[in-house]
């Protein structure tokens, strides 16, 4: 049974055959409570952990750009760019977008969305409309 020692600062110091057992990191959240007399510390999954992927320089300089760009997109969608496929697959498979929303970030999609972005900013909105009736009387130009 390891042991350990609590230092002046209240702090203590985990066996390393415990934290190989429960697959602890430095930085992991632990939460500690009592209970009938022990302390209890239980690790604090927010996520679940998994294994970064092995990227090849390529690979590596896509993600930096996709990271630019996905920034670019969240602070200034008329003036970003969206990614390539390559920046895309990259950042999904890093988990830093939704691998099943690649498409909305592709420089395909992120054009229409400037335009749209475009079109709210200058004013150019339609409706609301009261009935579905008059939307589609509006789409066809005529006023009712």
């Amino acid at each position: 049974m390891p042991f350990t020692k609590l230092s002046s600062k209240r702090q203590i110091t985990i066996p390393k055959s415990v934290c190989d057992t429960l697959s602890l990191e430095p930085g992991d959240i632990l939460e500690v409570t009592a209970e009938k007399g022990k302390a209890v510390i239980t690790p604090v999954r927010v996520v679940s952990k998994a294994p970064a992927p092995n990227l090849s320089k390529k690979e590596q300089q896509a993600l930096a750009r996709a990271r630019k760009k996905i920034q670019a997109i969240n602070e200034d969608l008329v003036n970003a760019r969206g990614l390539t496929k390559t920046e895309a697959d990259v950042a999904a498979r890093v988990g830093l977008i939704d691998p099943e929303q690649i498409w909305w970030w592709l420089e395909e999609w992120q054009s229409g969305e400037r335009g749209a972005e475009k079109d709210i900013r200058a004013g150019r909105l339609s409706g609301p409309f009261e009935t579905a009736d008059a939307l589609i009387a509006h789409l066809h130009g005529q006023t009712g």
